[in-house]
């Protein structure tokens, strides 16, 4: 029973960091999904691939892991580069591309 131990990352749905500042232990899914043959839905035996537990730090979920005997990778996040833009810059003389309307 292998965990994984990251930070999630923003959703592509919007612009907001919501929910990425805690750390989240999942566990590995144990065993392949099966496509149910009468309804065509996925199924799985695997009831650990429903836990997902949240932490403030860190340290807390690597604590918990190793509390309970839990095998863990760590995962830590890429912190995205911050572009700076600002409303002059549309008019800067050192603009690559000359503005227009």
């Amino acid at each position: 029973m292998l965990a994984r131990i990251f930070r999630p990352a923003k959703t592509a749905m919007q612009s907001g960091k919501a929910k990425t500042r805690d750390w989240m232990l999942e566990f590995e899914p144990a065993a392949a999904k099966r496509i149910d043959p009468l309804t065509g839905w996925t199924q799985s035996t695997d009831m650990n691939g429903q836990v997902r537990l949240t932490f403030e730090t860190r340290d807390e979920a690597v604590a918990y892991a190793q509390h309970h005997g839990i095998a863990f990778q760590l995962f830590e996040p890429k912190e995205p580069k911050p572009i700076i833009k600002a409303y002059a810059d549309n008019f800067a003389a050192g603009r690559k591309q000359p503005w227009t309307h």
